[in-house]
């Protein structure tokens, strides 16, 4: 037998389950939050999300626990928060193989849309490095050899799935060159043969190279971002210097799983922001080359929407393929 109920009563129950629903939100968070990070401890991302998570312990009253998922060029982390909850307990903290991987892999391990970006958390420029020993005083030595030597010119990188992979092709595309890319397990020993003229030039990270640059163990011809850094105002940018509107960063942003409640959000972006404003946390993601953003969530989807088409485009012209 179906029983109807008033319609004042369904109304009563009905704002019941609004108040209950909100009283929970305004509650959160009861316990601690895990910042999956997709890759290794040590590394830059890793190194400035436990920055941040340490910040955003003291805005939102919890732990913030760092945790480390690495494997698969991000994808075995970003899938775990995919696939959590979305009552705001689980968030990634990713970087800019998240916008490189979806033409990569074949098979996904999370549906298209199913992270919700908060927000962009930090840019950081690419350098090209070469040998200190390197004959390419400048950008324009190293084109003019990879053009008189069509196929000789060698570039190192991380991986397939790496932005300082992408980085190569995009230069060695935008200028029509014949080039050939040396993959290695990391960054850290393509950066060790380009040191030792095994490779003629890299894109490499600030945080990583420009300790052996000031050192005088590599030489660096140009830098990634639209603007030349701070930290090496010598240094041209690609921009500027042989392709007009070049421009490559290494971001880290925050995602959620979709469907986390909006008010959740909204705490956790504004702790967020907040953390980024402190002075400790400023001067660690400029010491590692990055530059804080803070963005709102609907300007970091937008960022994404141009970070995907860019990378599409690159890995479908150059085919490239997952190592």
């Amino acid at each position: 037998m179906k029983i109807s109920l008033p319609s004042r009563v369904k109304k009563t129950l009905a704002v019941c389950l609004v108040a209950a629903s909100a009283a929970a939100h305004a509650a959160w968070p009861e316990r601690p939050i895990t910042l999956i990070v997709p890759y290794a401890p040590g590394g830059a991302a890793d190194s400035l999300a436990r920055v941040l998570g340490t910040h955003m312990s003291t805005k939102l009253g919890t732990s913030v626990l760092v945790d480390n998922r690495p494997g698969a060029s991000g994808t075995i982390g970003a899938a775990a928060v995919a696939k959590a909850k979305p009552d705001g307990y689980t968030v990634l903290y990713d970087a800019t193989p998240n916008s490189i991987n979806p033409h990569l892999v074949a098979s996904m391990p999370y549906a298209p849309g199913a992270l919700q970006p908060v927000s962009l958390v930090s840019l950081a420029p690419n350098i090209l490095i070469v040998s200190a020993n390197s004959p390419l005083k400048d950008v324009n030595a190293l084109i003019a050899k990879a053009k008189a030597q069509p196929g000789t010119v060698n570039f190192a990188s991380g991986g397939s799935g790496t932005v300082q992979r992408l980085a190569g092709e995009l230069f060695r595309q935008q200028l029509n060159l014949d080039m050939v890319h040396v993959p290695y397990k990391s960054g850290s020993p393509a950066i060790t043969d380009v040191m030792a003229g095994q490779v003629d030039f890299s894109f490499s990270t600030v945080i990583a190279s420009q300790p052996l640059v000031a050192s005088g163990k590599l030489r660096a011809l140009a830098i990634s971002s639209p603007q030349r850094s701070a930290r090496l105002p010598d240094v041209p940018t690609v921009a500027e210097t042989v392709i007009p509107g070049f421009e490559v960063y290494e971001w880290n942003g925050l995602f959620v799983p979709k469907g986390t409640p909006q008010a959740v959000v909204n705490k956790i972006h504004q702790a967020l922001v907040e953390s980024l404003k402190e002075d400790e946390v400023k001067r660690r993601f400029s010491d590692a080359g990055a530059q804080a953003v803070g963005s709102t969530p609907g300007e970091f989807a937008e960022y994404l929407k141009k970070e995907d088409a860019k990378w599409s485009a690159v890995v479908r012209k150059g085919d490239i393929k997952a190592d």
